[in-house]
């Protein structure tokens, strides 16, 4: 029992490390994830989690307070 509480802890810690990714690491894995790809024309762009837009969200960073959307063009 105090072996599956270690590792729901440890899960747990884990899932808060990476909820809080800095953006500007996550944009530069995501940038080469995209390129990779072989897409040239684009744009990635870091805003507030509650603002619109007419982009597609492709990450949350800072601990959901902020989102990634990229622009196809």
């Amino acid at each position: 029992m105090k072996r599956m509480a270690v590792l729901v802890a440890l899960a747990l810690a884990a899932t808060h490390a990476l909820a809080r990714k800095d953006c500007d690491e996550l944009k530069a894995e995501i940038d080469a994830k995209i390129k990779a790809n072989g897409v040239q024309v684009y744009t990635l762009e870091i805003v507030p989690q509650d603002q619109a837009t007419d982009g597609k969200v492709v990450g949350t960073c800072d601990g959901g307070t902020k989102k990634i959307v990229y622009k196809r063009g």
